[in-house]
């Protein structure tokens, strides 16, 4: 591997790490000001109200620090997933989002301690895909999760939110890179009738999202078929399938394909 491709990994590590930063800051501030009533709300995750995305994301938080810290070498004893997801379950709304701001940043203290040199080599084994994955996997793994969820508590509170912009263009950069995969475990390919590439006026470089018996984010594309005409949150949220009235407001797609059409590719998680 290159210097130059090794120096683009380890900014993006680092983009990543401050992306999650800045999305716990900015979610802690809110549970420290949100009511009983508003925790209450539906989420943009229409199945979930406010407070059980908080717990979602603290109870990810919790299971997904120890193979981080363990691959650092600490000597850590968890629970198993079912007992953890259980006590989250169980306990009230008001303690899931405290236990939010608690697991959260006991994981970002995790990932902030780790020395440069780890923070390029570790590989961490999560138990549930094939093989251990780069660090750099990992972090993106849980940046896509936060972001996502960070915008399901916040657009129950208001209703213009939007995929915090930082946090989009690392993601798209991720989904062009090590994230790839994670297209294909949640879109829907074969719900187009014909393969199709997409512009993303908004991403850095040209990049580009190519659909054809899987699904492929391109860091440039040449000569596409359609373009999405929207922020590039908006085709972050188009992604996780987010996009979804009354929060598409404004957002277009020219070409052979509708904003329809590409959300019955994605679906969403």
């Amino acid at each position: 591997m290159g210097s130059g491709v090794v120096d683009d990994m380890n900014q993006l590590v680092d983009r990543t790490i401050t992306a999650l930063r800045a999305e716990h800051d900015v979610l802690t501030g809110l549970v420290g000001t949100i009511t009983d009533d508003q925790l209450a709300l539906t989420s943009g995750a229409e199945e979930w109200t406010v407070a059980q995305v908080l717990s979602h994301l603290g109870s990810g938080a919790e299971i997904g620090r120890a193979p981080i810290a363990q691959a650092a070498g600490e000597t850590v004893t968890a629970a198993d997933n079912q007992t953890i997801w259980a006590r989250w379950d169980a306990s009230a709304p008001r303690a899931q989002a405290d236990g939010f701001v608690e697991h959260n940043s006991r994981w970002l203290d995790t990932v902030e301690a780790l020395t440069p040199g780890q923070l390029s080599s570790l590989t961490v084994d999560f138990g549930f895909l094939p093989e251990p994955v780069s660090l750099l996997t990992a972090l993106g793994m849980r940046l896509n999760e936060v972001a996502n969820h960070s915008w399901d508590v916040r657009v129950a509170l208001d209703p213009e939110a939007g995929v915090d912009t930082d946090s989009a263009a690392v993601l798209v950069d991720l989904l062009a890179g090590p994230l790839g995969f994670m297209l294909n475990w949640v879109a829907k390919p074969a719900e187009l009738a014909a393969p199709l590439s997409v512009a993303i006026p908004g991403a850095a470089r040209g990049a580009g999202l190519v659909i054809d018996d899987a699904v492929t984010v391109v860091d440039h594309l040449e000569s596409p078929s359609a373009t999405f005409n929207g922020p590039l949150e908006a085709f972050v949220r188009l992604l996780s399938g987010r996009l979804k009235p009354p929060f598409d407001k404004g957002i277009t797609v020219d070409g052979g394909v509708t904003l329809d059409d590409l959300r019955r590719v994605f679906p969403g998680f």
